[in-house]
C-alpha cells in the first residue's frame, strides 16, 4: 500500500522520512525462529536414542510428523506475526506532521498523528552496548496535542533523527506563526 493511501497526503505536504525499527532489533526473533525450528528435529534423535521402538510402529510415526508438523506451523505463524508487526511498524515525517503506524497484531494496527508545530520537547536516548554499537536508540516526542507522548522505538540514528526534528518542527512553527491571522485589539 503507498504512503499517499495511509496518510492522506496534504497538497503542500512533502515526506521527508520514513523511520522504521533497527533491523537489529529482529535479530533475536530470527534466532528464537531457528532454535524453535530445531526443536522437533532434536526430539526425534532424542526419542530414537532413548526408545528406539517406539518410533518403529506406522501409527506411532504419522502420529510424530503430525505433531511436528502442527508445531512447526505454530512456529511459522509465531515468526511471521512478529515480522509484519517490525515490518509494518514505521514513522512517517512530513514537513507538517508525524505520522505514528503501529502494528499491534496481524489484525490490529493503530495510526496516530501529531502536527509538528504542537511538539514540545523531543529527547533521544540510547541505551546498552548493543544500541550504542549499531547506533539505534528510542526518540521520545512530548506533544501539546491529543496524544501527549509519541514514542519512536528502536530508531537508527536516534540523535540526527531528533536534530531533524527539532528543525522541522522550528519551521512549521515559523510557518503557522505567519499563517495565523493578527488581530489588533481596539483602544
Amino acid at each position: 500500500m503507498p504512503l499517499l493511501n495511509i496518510i492522506h497526503q496534504k497538497p503542500y505536504e512533502q515526506v521527508k522520512a520514513t523511520v522504521r525499527r533497527h533491523p537489529i532489533t529482529f535479530v533475536p526473533y530470527v534466532f528464537w525462529f531457528i532454535v524453535l525450528l530445531a526443536v522437533p528435529a532434536g526430539i526425534y534423535w532424542l526419542m530414537g536414542a532413548l526408545f528406539p521402538n517406539l518410533l518403529a510402529s506406522p501409527t506411532a510415526t504419522t502420529v510424530a510428523i503430525l505433531a511436528a508438523s502442527v508445531y512447526l506451523l505454530s512456529v511459522c505463524l509465531f515468526f511471521y506475526s512478529h515480522f509484519v508487526a517490525f515490518y509494518l511498524d514505521m514513522w512517517i515525517i512530513t514537513n507538517d506532521r508525524l505520522v505514528d503506524i503501529r502494528q499491534i497484531s496481524l489484525f490490529a494496527r493503530t495510526i496516530s498523528e501529531v502536527d509538528l508545530y504542537q511538539i514540545q520537547d523531543i529527547t533521544s536516548e540510547v541505551h546498552g552496548m548493543l544500541a550504542s554499537i549499531f547506533n539505534y536508540g528510542n526518540v521520545i516526542l512530548q506533544t501539546a496535542g491529543p496524544v501527549p507522548k509519541f514514542i519512536i522505538y528502536n530508531a537508527p540514528r536516534p540523535h540526527k533523527l531528533r536534530e531533524q526534528l527539532i528543525l522541522l518542527a522550528a519551521e512549521d512553527r515559523k510557518f503557522h506563526a505567519s499563517a495565523a491571522p493578527t488581530t489588533a485589539s481596539p483602544r
